[in-house]
């Protein structure tokens, strides 16, 4: 690279698929690149900082599922319902900030895909961000009826936001897959993916955790479902409560619970339950998480070494279990049926030396911590080639763009 470039980053509003690009945005910035954002403001500045430049993209209202709607039927509803939604909404507000930002490079998550259509409309080269290992491996390969349909409507949202003259498919970004996962969790990797680990870098923390209150001499073990989930919880939490009671003469719960569905819930003694924690820092704490299976949940608890019990919903959820399972770095138990005794049994599973789930965690997080997923990402970002003809340079280097008003 010769010079300063302009990058684009386009997030969905969901937590796990900005925060691993918040690292990678600071680092570029830090090289002395200009980075603006292009998503919900109000979830990019609580997560990236208030300082950070975005540009507002229109998103609708996350469609209501319940929880036992799973497996492929749950994948065709979240696109059908709302990633495909997502991008028809978000797609002027992209094209408005390529007209405004007019970035070199632009970002997107694998799951923003107006970030890589409206891109290739306006011959901008674009990067994947993959925040999940399932779509790596491909989670419809075994419903090829819902991966055809899924083309299909592609296609349609191509021809709508996009280049129609285009063929790549708006998931895999043919400038690069930038994967935040862990090649013990993913297997064979595709050609074009590039397997970085998880973004660990510093965020925004909250203030008032009583870190005093963290009993040293019991395991501590965090319970999250994430932050997308509090209409799922009440059950799956009720029951984790009943097993930490079984536990508490050795283990301590940390309990993150959005939606305060354990107000009136008795708990053991020195159980914490906040409605967000300081998830980073805490994990080097802790002694195991349950989990229901949320990737960047996963992935930075394998990185501090720590074993997993996974309760997956839905979603990527039960692939990224099963692939935690398969490295032998946790166990999975199932999300609807799991009482507290099956629960805790679970808990003691992971906890306990001579069953190897925390030989292979800390195995695997040696390996995720050898490396640095967002120096490798924003290494890639400063030397991908960049349009036919567009030199790399300080004085030169921005891409023109094309009439937007055919967009919706």
């Amino acid at each position: 690279m010769t010079g300063t470039r302009r990058f684009l980053v386009v997030v969905p509003p969901l937590v796990g698929h900005v925060n691993p690009l918040v690292g990678v945005a600071a680092e570029l910035a830090r090289r002395g690149h200009d980075v603006a954002w292009a998503g919900h403001p109000g979830l990019v500045h609580r997560l990236a900082g208030d300082d950070q430049r975005v540009f507002d993209c229109a998103v609708p209202e996350g469609p209501g599922r319940t929880p036992d709607l799973t497996g492929p039927a749950a994948f065709r509803f979240l696109w059908a319902e709302f990633l495909l939604p997502l991008a028809e909404a978000m797609a002027p507000g992209v094209a408005a900030a390529i007209e405004a930002f007019a970035p070199d490079v632009v970002v997107c998550d694998q799951h923003a895909v107006a970030g890589a259509l409206v891109a290739q409309r306006y011959g901008v080269v674009h990067v994947t961000s993959a925040s999940t290992s399932a779509e790596i491996v491909d989670p419809l390969a075994a419903f090829p009826k819902i991966g055809r349909w899924l083309t299909d409507r592609l296609a349609a949202l191509r021809a709508a936001i996009g280049d129609p003259a285009a063929t790549s498919d708006p998931r895999f970004s043919p400038h690069g897959v930038l994967a935040f996962t862990a090649t013990a969790l993913v297997g064979d990797v595709p050609a074009g993916v590039r397997v970085l680990g998880p973004a660990i870098a510093p965020r925004r923390t909250a203030p008032d955790f009583p870190w005093e209150a963290l009993d040293q001499r019991r395991a501590t073990v965090l319970v999250s479902l994430g932050t997308a989930n509090a209409d799922a919880a009440t059950r799956f939490l009720t029951e984790a409560a009943g097993a930490l009671a079984l536990l508490t003469d050795r283990v301590q719960g940390v309990v993150v619970d959005p939606g305060h569905v354990l107000d009136r819930t008795p708990l053991p003694e020195g159980t914490v339950v906040r409605e967000y924690v300081p998830q980073l820092d805490l994990l080097s704490q802790v002694d195991a998480v349950v989990s229901h299976g949320g990737h960047n949940t996963v992935c930075e608890a394998l990185w501090h070494g720590v074993p997993l019990v996974l309760a997956p919903i839905r979603d990527d959820q039960p692939i990224v279990a099963e692939q935690v399972v398969a490295a032998g770095a946790g166990v999975r138990v199932r999300f609807g049926r799991v009482d507290a005794v099956r629960l805790a049994a679970a808990v003691d599973t992971v906890l306990d030396p001579a069953t190897g789930h925390h030989a292979c965690a800390a195995a695997i997080g040696r390996v995720l911590r050898a490396g640095d997923g967002v120096l490798t990402a924003a290494d890639h970002l400063t030397s991908v080639p960049l349009a036919p003809g567009v030199p790399d340079t300080p004085e030169n280097n921005r891409i023109p763009c094309c009439d937007t008003e055919s967009l919706p």
